[in-house]
């Protein structure tokens, strides 16, 4: 028996919050409210299938107090007056999207009404051409046998609203979510006359003819089209607002992934501004993240949004992933292992089946123990403030333009998290327009090669470590402009001691161009002088690190200790050749500096972040850790020791500290899907005690048993014995 499936020895929790409270009386808006979700995605064969009493059994079994209905957009699943919102093929005259809402409301659920509104097929293009994208042949975009409408013609700003229309009138649902409502992606420029009329009209420009970051108008192309989403955004909001009330609101679902956010031209700060509510469709891990990555989304978009905000997430209940099988099951662990890691970071489950009739009945049993106990234990897992002291920034117009377009843009990122979560540092993602207003509850902040930083960013910068704060700087940071022009030097020169010479050494490559250079066969030598001792923390017996990465070549002020050095490319093969012919350099790779104010500054010209990402390699990883706990003055909340990988999330819930372990030491062996569970522990936890509280019991959530706590000098210490999944320490 699992985590999850585990009944509690000391019985189920009630949550009496105020909120919840308030719900019996119909004083909480149901996006504060509805904390589970289900969505049986309809098929156009569904009509003829749908069996509505078993559904509404798995609502009640799977504890859902809300569900995603199919309402219309490519396929209509009710009878629209609009003649070419296309019928579903069985449909008939039938109103199984009606009839479904009408069962929802008799269980007591809350209703979103989904849309997948992007497409149309043929007839509606032949009738309306000029609502649809097209390219600069004039060639209509088309995703299969679809025609890709036009974020910006009568299709989104007409036709659409009036289904929003029709579909409150009918059903009166509390709000309506779509699932692709941003139109065309950033590769593809549309050229329909709306869309040349609109951007000459705002611009005074005509549109750009190809992907240039460094042409103008591709540069206010990219602006115009962010723009137009949000314009989309509150278009959408206004009509289901009037036709529905107050809190009637349109949703378009969004990503956990800020790339492929900026990709679609989703700013999801600007979105997170407008909304209460969240629709997390981000439904799988991928490989090159892991399962780590549901927890940075929940705390990045938690950032943004608050954190008594609600963000339910699209869990796959089907074999989401690459290759994706609509139609299978995904393994058991798979779906608890990415959904317990939301939880971990305030995410609300959401179960989601393709189809409402399966062959492969096994992924039925997958959301019922997992909702169950999100029920039980839903006291502790919403409404919590996290506590961490390290903060790493992240921005989407330097994903843009320092990216310009790289997928791999975050792997420095992707790189400092990991390394936090393997040296169980609790840490909080920063937006870069948010470093003024947040950074002054962290110790350190992160900058993970931010290349795009505005003046305004680095002055709060400034201000933030001239104040005592710490700062760990990578790469390019500061030194791109708003628009991605590089700068003669990095705006934060004078603060790291460190100035730009715009040259580098290796590729930031995944795969190096000349393997006959050994171009990645580098190292980092240590100084013979290992101050600040703190950063060379565990690498007594080496002089070397391996390394194998792009070093960004800098000048640096006398006043900077230099820790490492970059040592130059030598031959792998035939191993009678690898030696270092020249075995030191005077290059910087990882430079501090002490202020009077007692701020530290800590700035790697080697992108060990970038490399650890991809590699983990254990030295990179250690590095990274020992960077930012030096700059921190040590001041990190949490001590947790025992053998294992673990994502900790630390948080205070009222008079209360809840600690959640989510265990990452999962099918580490092997790639694709996660078959089984490996337990890991035990654990030794230390947690420091906010000022204000006095805790004396762990109550362990999944084990299902309490134990008293031991305090150490304003710390208090227990032990977890074993992780499968999870565990949630609430210590009171």
């Amino acid at each position: 028996m699992t985590g999850v499936d585990r009944p509690a020895t000391t019985g189920p929790v009630r949550d009496t919050s105020p909120a919840v409270a308030a719900t019996s009386a119909g004083a909480v808006p149901w996006y504060r409210r509805t904390f589970r979700w289900g969505q049986t995605n309809l098929t156009e064969i569904d009509p003829v299938r749908y069996d509505a009493d078993w559904w509404r059994s798995y609502w009640r079994r799977t504890r859902v107090q809300g569900v995603i209905v199919n309402a219309g957009g490519i396929v209509a699943y009710y009878p629209s007056r609009h003649r070419l919102h296309h019928r579903a093929a069985f449909l008939g005259d039938r109103d199984l999207y009606g009839e479904i809402v009408r069962a929802a409301r008799e269980e007591g659920l809350t209703v979103l009404a989904r849309m997948d509104s992007n497409r149309a097929d043929g007839s509606f293009y032949l009738e309306h051409p000029d609502w649809f994208a097209v390219d600069a042949n004039g060639q209509p975009y088309r995703a299969g046998e679809l025609f890709i409408a036009c974020i910006n013609g009568p299709y989104y700003r007409e036709f659409l609203p009036s289904v929003l229309e029709e579909i409150i009138t009918r059903s009166a649902p509390d709000g309506v979510t779509d699932n692709s409502w941003s139109g065309l992606d950033r590769d593809h420029i549309c050229y329909c006359e709306h869309c040349r009329r609109g951007f000459r009209r705002d611009t005074g420009l005509d549109l750009p003819r190809r992907v240039d970051w460094d042409d103008p108008a591709y540069r206010q192309w990219i602006e115009w089209g962010y723009k137009q989403r949000l314009a989309i955004w509150d278009l959408n909001n206004a009509v289901t607002r009037r036709a529905g009330g107050p809190d009637c609101l349109w949703i378009g679902m969004n990503g956990g992934d800020v790339v492929a956010q900026a990709h679609r031209f989703r700013d999801t700060r600007a979105i997170c501004e407008r909304t209460p509510i969240l629709m997390l469709d981000s439904q799988y891990r991928h490989e090159h993240t892991g399962f780590q990555a549901n927890g940075d989304n929940g705390k990045l978009l938690h950032g943004l949004l608050g954190w008594d905000a609600l963000i339910p997430e699209s869990t796959a209940m089907y074999d989401a992933g690459s290759p994706t099988f609509r139609l299978g099951s995904k393994p058991e662990p798979e779906a608890r292992m990415w959904a317990v890691e939301g939880f971990a970071a305030g995410i609300q489950p959401w179960w989601h089946h393709i189809g409402s009739v399966h062959e492969d009945r096994r992924q039925y049993a997958t959301a019922e123990p997992l909702f169950s106990w999100h029920e039980r234990h839903q006291h502790a897992l919403l409404a919590r403030e996290p506590i961490a002291t390290v903060g790493v920034v992240w921005s989407q117009r330097s994903i843009d333009y320092y990216g310009r377009g790289r997928s791999d843009v975050l792997l420095p990122y992707r790189g400092f998290v990991d390394a936090l979560i393997r040296a169980r540092i609790p840490y909080l993602p920063v937006h870069a327009d948010h470093i003024g207003r947040d950074a002054g509850s962290f110790a350190t902040l992160v900058l993970p090669d931010v290349g795009v930083l505005t003046e305004r960013q680095c002055a709060e910068i400034q201000a933030y470590v001239e104040g005592g704060g710490g700062l760990v700087v990578t790469g390019e940071s500061s030194g791109y402009d708003q628009w991605g022009d590089r700068r003669e030097n990095f705006a934060l020169a004078d603060l790291l001691g460190v100035h730009a010479t715009w040259r580098h050494h290796g590729s930031a490559d995944a795969q190096p161009r000349d393997w006959e250079s050994y171009a990645t066969h580098t190292y980092l030598r240590f100084a013979e002088i290992r101050e600040p001792a703190r950063v060379a923390d565990g690498f007594d017996d080496t002089e070397l690190v391996p390394f194998g990465g792009r070093l960004e070549v800098v000048r640096t002020d006398p006043d900077v200790q230099v820790l490492l050095t970059w040592v130059p490319p030598f031959p792998i093969y035939p191993p009678e050749k690898a030696w270092m012919a020249v075995p030191r350099t005077d290059l910087p790779a990882l430079v501090t500096r002490s202020l009077p104010s007692g701020g530290r500054v800590a700035y790697l010209a080697a992108d060990i972040d970038r490399c650890y990402a991809r590699h983990h390699h254990p030295d990179h990883g250690r590095l990274l850790a020992n960077v930012v706990r030096w700059t921190a003055h040590e001041d990190v909340p949490l001590v947790v020791e025992g053998a294992g990988v673990l994502d900790c999330h630390l948080y205070r819930k009222d008079q209360a500290v809840v600690l959640h372990l989510v265990n990452l030491d999962q099918g580490g062996a092997w790639s694709g899907r996660l078959q089984e569970l490996t337990p890991v522990g035990p654990f030794d936890v230390g947690v420091r005690v906010p000022a204000d509280l006095t805790l004396t019991t762990a109550r362990f959530l999944v084990a299902g048993h309490e134990t008293p706590v031991r305090c150490d000098g304003g710390w208090i210490v227990t032990r977890v014995e074993r992780v499968a999944d999870h565990e949630v320490v609430l210590f009171t």
